[in-house]
């Protein structure tokens, strides 16, 4: 088939140079003309594992890019890849991915040919009917060849790629039977060499099971933090009750890592976004309330612990890892941004590392200082916090040796505790 994506971030980013792996022909659209030319180039504008090699082998062949809606005329089917940020309220700005929407009706008004969009933004399940498939006609100038369907991603970052070649499930959301066999058609190839669920519903339940599927994710892993809280406040380690517990197969062993909270372009967006649409509908989510709670008072029990050994006014404090998860560069939600603000605020200094999010971060708090590795961070330090459980942060050992009188205090159980360090696990 020919693929359009309209947008170039992270997900139109991904699924395209996936569909062109499967043999698709793609052509990306972006308003950004540097992102074009990167793609246009082979280049990744983001950093995510296999991602760059997979465009280094389809740019110019079976992957375009471009600045302009033509291209979606000649495809079979649009894919919107359209960020929708949140408002200060915690609902979707769907500002950016309506006009996108719109424009690819103006573009396919006088298509004669049946043609499907895609919504792969994720968007609240009235969305859909009341704004996006609105703004299509709108454009189309009501042009009935046009459907408007739903296919939610389920990609982290980090192993995105290898997410969307094997995933758990696929969900279509659609209203005819003709746009569920076009869907089935475009991941036929990926489904001839791997089993996953298919699940055929109707658009708005596609885009509620996005929400579902990250706001349990997200209240599993706070249930976990409070869980390990309270294990550290009796002098246990959440870590060997959580192994035991994840030998439930109710619960299965995932997801049970405690630490700093959860972070990203997702989990705290989609949680807020369908905590504000269940407001709306006059329902009050209590446990997802609840959960965001926890989550955010991951990074003060982490300083709290810091300050049993260190004095943090004019104290000098290593941040070790900036990204909210490893294997990206992405600081979205990170939960170093609060660790570093409230450092500030309690006067300490603050010198930062991590492995490819620094500059990123630099932009954030241009006052901080960054080590271009952990071992330079350390040098001097009063303590640590680590933050992000970086694969490298595993390996310091003497490096620690560079602080005066080592304090770690460690929110993702990375780090090994040995004689000579003040070690505090921040749930164990």
């Amino acid at each position: 088939m020919h693929i359009s994506v309209i947008g170039s971030g992270y997900v139109g980013t991904t699924i395209a140079a996936c569909f062109a792996e499967l043999g698709h022909t793609v052509t990306t659209i972006d308003i950004d003309e540097e992102i074009v030319a990167a793609l246009s180039a082979g280049h990744a504008p983001i950093d995510e594992p296999g991602l760059e090699d997979l465009l280094e082998s389809h740019a110019g062949d079976s992957l375009e890019a471009t600045t302009s809606y033509d291209a979606v005329v000649e495809s079979d089917v649009t894919f919107l890849a359209i960020g929708t940020p949140s408002n200060d309220d915690g609902s979707i700005d769907l500002t950016a991915l309506e006009a996108a929407a719109e424009a690819t009706g103006e573009t396919l008004a006088d298509k004669e040919n049946r043609h499907l969009v895609v919504i792969k933004s994720t968007v609240t399940p009235t969305s859909i009917e009341t704004v996006l498939e609105p703004a299509v006609t709108r454009g189309s100038g009501g042009n009935e060849n046009i459907e408007v369907g739903m296919n939610p991603e389920f990609l982290r970052e980090g192993s995105a790629v290898s997410d969307f070649m094997q995933p758990d499930k696929l969900v279509y959301g659609t209203d005819s039977e003709w746009a569920t066999e076009r869907l089935h058609a475009i991941y036929e190839p990926l489904l001839a060499d791997h089993d996953a669920h298919i699940v055929e519903t109707d658009p708005a339940t596609a885009s509620m099971i996005k929400y579902a599927n990250n706001a349990f994710l997200a209240s599993k892993i706070s249930l976990v933090n409070d869980l390990g809280n309270i294990c550290k406040e009796f002098g246990l380690d959440a870590y060997e009750v959580m192994e035991a517990v994840g030998l439930d197969d109710r619960i299965s062993e995932r997801f049970l890592r405690s630490g700093v909270g959860w972070g990203g372009s997702c989990f705290p967006k989609d949680v807020n976004a369908i905590i504000a649409a269940a407001r709306e509908e006059g329902y009050d989510p209590a446990l997802l309330e609840a959960s965001v709670e926890i989550n955010d008072r991951q990074p003060e029990r982490m300083l709290e612990l810091l300050e049993h050994h260190v004095a943090l006014e004019g104290s000098h404090i290593a941040v070790l890892g900036l990204s909210f998860k490893p294997r990206t560069d992405d600081i979205r939600n990170s939960r170093a941004i609060p660790v570093i603000e409230k450092l500030q605020d309690r006067g300490a200094e603050v010198v930062a590392y991590d492995p490819v999010a620094v500059d990123p971060m630099r932009e954030r708090f241009p006052d901080a200082e960054y080590a271009n590795s952990a071992a330079e961070a350390l040098d001097g330090a009063d303590g640590v916090a680590v933050v992000t459980d970086w694969d490298e942060f595993a390996v310091l050992d003497r490096e620690f040796d560079a602080m005066d009188e080592p304090v770690v205090v460690d929110g993702r159980r990375i780090v090994e505790r040995r004689d000579g360090i003040v070690y505090e696990g921040l749930t164990y």
